[in-house]
């Protein structure tokens, strides 16, 4: 018994670590709604659309992410928002959280053709995710069991309006996604490059961005 609970432990202990090896893509829903004409050097100036934010330096570093997404299509900075011809409104946040409860079943056995030793699998769930050992003969007859664990995810949003110096709006623009992680320096860059994949999009089309992981 001894011996099979420290093989059951090793083998759980081993698909952690594979998933956490393998690091998740950044998966976002972006809706733009955009009546833009093609750039011809307009100039522009970020503004935060809440006014407690605007002239902050953690503002002003996401707000340069933008700046040059916005040059990298074509538009130029203006030196002062008075002087731009585009002002593109920026909002970001992050909500508090929630609780996701999974279930990950575990079994263990030996099988005819199968020998001793365990196989590990991963697979998306209905509700959650699946790992550990594997046996055809023994797996749903009652001798694996469940286990029961919690994490907690986050809602982050970023939101973009260009509007000419009249006031007329030109592009609306809404990124969202769900992660594990809270943290605005990791959530942000990731929305903003979201948002300014395939820009300025498709007027009223909601598309899932995929952003691979950084290399390490």
């Amino acid at each position: 018994m001894f011996k099979v609970k420290s093989m059951f432990a090793l083998a759980a202990a081993g698909a952690l670590l594979a998933l956490g090896a393998c690091a998740a893509p950044f998966n976002a829903d972006v809706a733009r709604f955009q009546q833009l004409p093609a750039p011809a050097g307009e100039s522009f100036a970020i503004v935060a659309s809440d006014p407690k934010l605007q002239g902050g330096l953690e503002f002003s570093q996401y707000a340069s992410l933008v700046a040059r997404r916005m040059e990298a299509v074509g538009y130029r900075p203006a030196a002062d928002p008075s002087q731009a011809s585009l002002i593109v409104k920026m909002d970001y946040g992050v909500d508090n959280g929630r609780e996701r409860v999974v279930s990950d079943p575990i079994g263990y056995g030996f099988g005819p053709g199968w020998g001793p030793g365990f196989g590990g699998f991963y697979g998306a769930r209905r509700h959650g995710y699946m790992y550990g050992f594997y046996d055809p003969f023994l797996y749903g007859s009652g001798w694996g069991r469940d286990q029961i664990s919690s994490y907690t995810i986050y809602a982050s949003q970023l939101d973009l309006q260009i509007e000419r110096k009249d006031g007329q709006r030109l592009f609306e623009g809404t990124a969202k996604a769900v992660s594990r992680d809270d943290k605005l320096t990791y959530l942000v860059p990731n929305l903003v490059e979201a948002m300014f994949t395939g820009f300025p999009g498709n007027n009223g089309e909601t598309v899932r961005i995929s952003i691979a992981p950084e290399k390490k």
